[in-house]
C-alpha cells in the first residue's frame, strides 16, 4: 500500500530502525526510527532554514543492519539512503543541513566541501531517479 506525500525534496525517515546494532529500543521503549523522526521535527521546526525539506516517516526501508536509516529524494535527482545515526539532535540538524545543500543542488550531487561532518560516513547507497543513471 502507498500512501501520496508531497513529491519535493523530503528525508523519508524508517520509524521502526533499531536505535543501534545491539538496542531496538531505549530506556522508554522508544525505537531509534521514531526518536530520530521526532528529533528531525523538532530541529524542522526550530530552524527556517529547513523549510524546504520535508520530513516523511515510513515503516522500515529494509536497511536493519545500519539502523536510525534516512531516505534522501528529490525530483530528478539522485536519491541517498544514509543510516548508522544515534538519533538526536546532532543527527538530525546534520541530515537536514546535508538535505538544504541536496536540495539547491542540480542533480543531487552536493560538493563533500559542504558536507556536514555528521553525515560523513554514514551513506549506505545512492540511486538514480527514474529513466536516468548517474555519470
Amino acid at each position: 500500500m502507498l500512501t501520496r506525500v508531497d513529491p519535493g525534496p523530503a528525508v523519508v525517515v524508517c520509524n521502526s530502525c533499531r536505535h543501534s546494532a545491539v538496542a531496538q529500543v531505549d530506556a522508554d521503549g522508544v525505537r531509534g526510527g521514531a526518536a530520530l523522526v521526532a528529533a528531525l521535527r523538532g530541529a524542522k521546526a526550530a530552524d527556517p532554514r529547513y523549510a524546504g525539506i520535508a520530513v516523511q516517516e515510513m515503516a522500515c526501508l529494509f536497511a536493519c543492519e545500519d539502523f536510525c536509516t534516512v531516505h534522501l529524494r528529490a525530483p530528478s535527482k539522485i536519491a541517498y539512503v544514509l543510516g548508522r545515526f544515534v538519533a538526536g539532535d546532532a543527527a538530525a540538524r546534520a541530515i537536514l543541513d546535508y538535505a538544504v545543500h541536496y536540495a539547491a543542488s542540480e542533480f543531487g550531487r552536493v560538493p563533500f566541501s559542504l558536507w556536514p561532518e555528521g553525515v560523513k560516513g554514514h551513506f549506505i547507497t545512492r540511486t538514480p531517479p527514474p529513466g536516468y543513471v548517474a555519470e
